[in-house]
């Protein structure tokens, strides 16, 4: 026999199944419809992909908003526009918040705000990577300054967090003003191509203003932040693709400062010889290659993931594996530029650097640079300054730092690379390497001046100086006689030597000095 008791229980939670059934289900099936007319997914089906099957765990799924006034005290749906929780990304905890734009446009409220300020506290205190699925159009209106101090709770956790643990936004829709700042703070900002835009201002204000006409993907779209202005690490062509990548990147990170990346082993030995890169790389140091086939040959399986690939590709930076273990790798691109220093690429290997050493992720750094990029654009827009960020960035890091010289290393760009003065804890170098202040030719000029100009045959003159400074400074032995370079290698020892230099120094630990924090050039 049913008692009384037992029967209102029973109609508690078939009341309870139904008020969740509702929150999951959304708005209506027209919001639906007209979300996947875009070419977007839903929240829910966003998170699916990200998190393992069957992992999810919601918080605060029947929350509604408060607010009244405009018409908000007669639509308070559940959820409030943002689902927030957690679930596992290959068997590791990731804390989650994905807007749901069919619900006040996935807008920021009071009640919004609040779920993700306490996902984010949750991410924290777990010691978790956060990861944001963005699809939303701003603060709303409708509750003013409460919005937008809901966003600034958000900009505050982001930069409690940064170098806490890893946070990455994911934009998937329109995302204006204090929506563009939030990913702006975190570590990685992946784009989907014609359905994610970014900026502080929309198209009609910026034509209000400037006069200007431009669509909202001219002005922000995925191809415009990962290849013109290096706010987006990645762009992809649809969602699907865009959260697989997101969770490979996941399996390299740790999950906080705390722990090391997870180890993978690996059937690729450790001892495997890399005679390749002598084609590879060709001994004229005028002659451009791709330096990531060099990366390919040297890593784990020949697998890496690089980040910014389109922004800046004077320099390579990417996550790999050497021997199981999670590396950063910086790299000088002799396939474009030149491979020389500028203030983008400054900016980003600085970050890609710091980025390594707040995760305890140890440093491959690759070495064929001719300089800093001249002129009077970069010397105008402050490359003196951006230049430092870099410097400032190897300097700083404490984890394990190896640098590989395979053939010039010229001027104040040598030192910026990770060299031995600044702080690099192995300098290996190939027999190809040319560790010089300038090229030979340049350098002669210089120094043989007036001689050059007395000459009857200056060519020849010239020619000969040239030589003799590339036999007595640019010799390939010549750093390693004075302690620059720790051992010049054959480069078909090249994996077993990072390897073996990497695995000396994963004890590594540096003491810095007391201080609140550094003042970096920004």
């Amino acid at each position: 026999m049913i008692t009384d008791t037992a029967a209102a229980a029973s109609d508690r939670a078939a009341e309870l199944a139904q008020l969740k059934e509702e929150a999951v289900a959304g708005p209506d099936e027209q919001a639906t419809a007209r979300q996947h007319a875009k070419g977007k997914l839903t929240a829910r089906e966003r998170i699916d992909l990200l998190l393992d099957e069957g992992s999810f765990h919601e918080i605060e799924a029947l929350r509604r908003h408060r607010a009244s006034g405009f018409g908000l005290e007669n639509k308070r749906p559940f959820t409030d526009g943002v689902v927030t929780g957690w679930g596992t990304v290959h068997g590791r905890t990731v804390f989650v918040y994905a807007h749901d734009f069919r619900i006040f446009g996935g807008a920021l409220g009071e009640a919004h705000a609040t779920k993700i300020h306490k996902i984010m506290d949750m991410a924290l205190a777990a010691g978790a990577p956060l990861v944001s699925l963005n699809d939303g159009a701003g603060a709303r209106i409708q509750e003013g300054v409460t919005a937008l101090a809901g966003y600034g709770g958000i900009f505050r956790r982001n930069t409690l967090a940064s170098g806490v643990i890893p946070q990455i936004s994911v934009m998937l829709g329109p995302c204006a003003g204090g929506a563009a700042y939030s990913p702006a703070l975190t570590d990685f900002i992946f784009m989907v191509r014609e359905t994610s835009q970014m900026f502080i201002t929309g198209p009609d204000v910026v034509k209000a203003v400037t006069g200007e006409e431009i669509t909202q993907n001219g002005l922000g779209g995925a191809d415009v932040h990962s290849a013109v202005s290096g706010v987006a690490a990645f762009a992809h062509d649809d969602e699907t693709a865009c959260l697989e990548d997101v969770r490979f990147l996941l399996s390299l990170l740790p999950s906080n400062n705390r722990e090391t990346a997870p180890h993978q082993p690996t059937d690729d030995p450790a001892g495997r010889l890399t005679g390749a890169l002598q084609e590879i790389v060709p001994a004229n140091p005028n002659q451009a290659y791709d330096v990531r086939a060099v990366i390919e040959e040297i890593v784990d399986d020949g697998e890496y993931f690089e980040i910014q690939p389109d922004w800046a590709a004077n320099v390579v930076c990417a996550l790999t594996r050497l021997d199981g273990h999670v590396t950063g790798v910086v790299a000088n691109q002799p396939a474009a530029l030149a491979g020389v220093l500028d203030i983008h690429a400054s900016e980003k290997a600085a970050r890609f650097v710091q980025f390594c050493d707040a995760f305890s992720i140890p440093l491959v750094t690759l070495v064929d640079v001719p300089g800093f990029l001249p002129g009077v654009d970069q010397e105008h827009g402050g490359v003196i300054r951006h230049g430092a960020k870099l410097l400032y960035a190897y300097c700083n890091a404490t984890v394990p730092r190896v640098q590989l010289i395979t053939r010039k290393a010229y001027g104040g760009a040598y030192i910026v690379m990770d060299s031995r003065s600044i702080g690099a804890d192995i300098s290996l170098a190939w027999p190809t390497n040319e560790i010089a202040v300038m090229g030979a030719e340049g350098a002669a000029n210089v120094i043989f001046r007036r001689e050059i100009a007395a000459a009857d045959d200056p060519d020849a003159v010239r020619a000969q100086k040239i030589k003799q400074y590339q036999t007595e400074l640019m010799h390939p032995y010549y750093a390693a006689e004075r302690g620059l370079v720790d051992d010049v290698i054959d480069p078909a020892a090249t994996r077993s030597a990072l390897i073996g230099a990497l695995a000396m120094l994963r004890p590594k630990y540096t003491d810095l000095p007391s201080r609140k924090h550094g003042n970096p050039p920004v």
